[in-house]
């Protein structure tokens, strides 16, 4: 559904030459939910524009539902749906003005698109909308419309960036379950950029984790966190300055890697905690650091992120 190979976009500024994009190659089957995922500034947004037609690449090749996305840009556009981040709604407009007018930008007939448009609110949970200005709608019914405007077009494939961002926690299950059904009832294959991992994990067949411009990993969620061997730990001390050197001392004198400081609390590898602990602690009570708290898990999609790029995921706005 997706094949890109060598997809990069560089951009001119008063700095110079800035690379956003460095040439990525992407596969996405039919039937699949794919999560991309990077810290802001890593080419997510930019390597989305370009799939979608919205942005043409400066180097690389790709087909995109069928169609190659240089020679192919009209065809591409009818048979993808694109839901933005915030979405495009008009909130004075009615909910059936805005799926019939979308509708009418795909050529569809005005009964054709009210008949499609009518379809989908039943589908995601919208029944008695039709009538509804969208200022009147809830977040999640809002980010639900968005959905309905994207798959307007009956298309095969649906990008989603950060579906889910700004909404409640039961807002976002409900959103979830939504999101299965395309692909589990209608076959559409998903593509989608999120900041929440808990989402990726739960939702996402294969995983793609683009940073400073090139994928730095790929893989089924449970592969990925299968690939960072041994245990998480997470050692609470009493205040940051023990934090601090808790993290130089468990470096040195240790078996804990990659240490990572987060205020009083420091977040580190050990191949096994059971075996590993006892050293650590003896190594901080040499130097005098008390810990008053240890928590050990299993590796998560967040330490999976943190040990590729040396940052944690947290939600926060797009600026890629």
């Amino acid at each position: 559904m997706i094949e890109a190979r060598g997809l990069a976009r560089s951009f001119k500024t008063r700095e110079g030459i800035v690379e956003a994009v460095r040439g990525v190659d992407i596969d996405v089957s039919p039937g699949e939910i794919v999560g991309f995922l990077g810290p802001n500034g890593a080419g997510k947004t930019t390597t989305q524009r370009m799939l979608t037609t919205l942005l043409a690449p400066s180097a690389g090749s790709a087909r995109v539902a069928g169609h190659d996305l240089a020679r192919e840009a009209v065809e591409v556009r009818r048979r993808i749906g694109y839901v933005a981040q915030r979405g495009g709604t008009e909130p004075e407009a009615r909910v059936g003005e805005e799926l019939v007018d979308h509708g009418r930008l795909y050529g569809l007939t005005r009964a054709d698109a009210a008949a499609r448009g009518a379809a989908l609110l039943g589908r995601l949970d919208l029944h008695g909308s039709w009538a509804r200005l969208v200022k009147t709608l809830s977040g999640g019914q809002r980010r639900r419309l968005d959905i309905a405007l994207g798959l307007i077009n009956e298309p095969p494939l649906l990008f989603l960036d950060e579906p889910t961002s700004g909404l409640d926690p039961q807002a976002r299950a409900n959103l979830w379950a939504h999101i299965r059904s395309l692909r589990a009832e209608h076959g559409v294959t998903i593509f989608l950029t999120t900041h929440y991992l808990e989402e990726a994990d739960a939702l996402c067949d294969r995983i793609l984790v683009i940073d400073e411009g090139l994928i730095a990993a790929r893989g089924a969620p449970e592969e990925l966190k299968r690939g960072l061997a041994g245990d998480v730990v997470a050692l609470t001390v009493r205040d940051a300055d023990d934090a601090a050197r808790a993290a130089l001392v468990l470096e040195a004198r240790s078996a804990a890697s990659a240490p990572e400081v987060e205020g009083v609390i420091v977040r580190f590898h050990l191949p096994s905690a059971a075996a590993g602990l006892p050293e650590a602690f003896w190594a901080l009570e040499e130097a005098d650091i008390a810990p008053v708290g240890v928590e050990v898990h299993r590796p998560t999609l967040d330490d999976v992120f943190l040990s590729l790029t040396g940052r944690a995921l947290r939600e926060q706005p797009v600026a890629a």
